[in-house]
């Protein structure tokens, strides 16, 4: 069983895939296993997917008919082995050392959940403009953290760090829009605390 399982739902994303599949290989922390899920896609994502797999044996491929990015993050879910849980855009990456300082953070506060910063960049990884980077270190209370849930690092399900067992009931809701925001609610309240960290870590 790896620690960490990180999925990435994936579709018509051939542009950036390559540099998201790279920054999970990079992972200063090994013990992962990357959950490359291909929705359907009708260019060569599911290839370079393929690919990868061949490189890397952390890497599992699973090809799907579309059922669009709440359907896929789902496939990945009931795929994953690993104790802990994160998600990561086909369009998006992260920092080499994104999954651990994340697993440090859960282990040093015996949190079931924790969050990063962000930072929004251009494709050469320039940040595009100056943010006011919300999350501070600190542990917070279910409650708590729907207080913060109209800030936006709070209210994405893709900065964060999930222990499995708030998935073992949970789903997105497949044909929804803002699915983040109906499930990351639901996922507060499955967790006895959750921890921030200011690093920004995804981008």
């Amino acid at each position: 069983m790896p620690k960490i399982s990180v999925i990435v739902p994936i579709y018509n994303a051939e542009k950036y895939l390559e540099r998201c599949v790279k920054s999970l290989i990079a992972q200063t922390f090994h013990d992962i296993e990357i959950l490359l899920i291909d929705d359907g896609s009708t260019d060569d994502s599911g290839a370079v997917c393929d690919a990868y797999a061949q490189r890397d044996g952390r890497i599992r491929v699973i090809h799907q008919k579309n059922r669009g990015l709440s359907g896929a993050r789902n496939a990945g879910l009931d795929a994953a082995e690993g104790e802990w849980i994160a998600f990561v855009d086909s369009d998006d990456t992260i920092t080499p050392d994104f999954c651990e300082k994340l697993y440090a953070a859960v282990q040093d506060t015996g949190a079931q959940m924790v969050v990063c910063n962000y930072r929004q960049v251009d494709e050469a990884l320039t940040p595009i403009r100056e943010q006011y980077l919300h999350v501070r270190r600190e542990v917070l209370t279910p409650e708590q953290a729907l207080e913060h849930s109209t800030l936006l690092p709070y209210m994405v399900v893709w900065n964060k760090l999930y222990h499995r067992s708030i998935f073992a009931q949970l789903r997105f809701a497949e044909g929804k829009l803002n699915e983040d925001t109906l499930l990351i609610a639901y996922a507060y309240e499955k967790a006895d605390r959750i921890a921030n960290i200011p690093d920004a870590l995804y981008l």
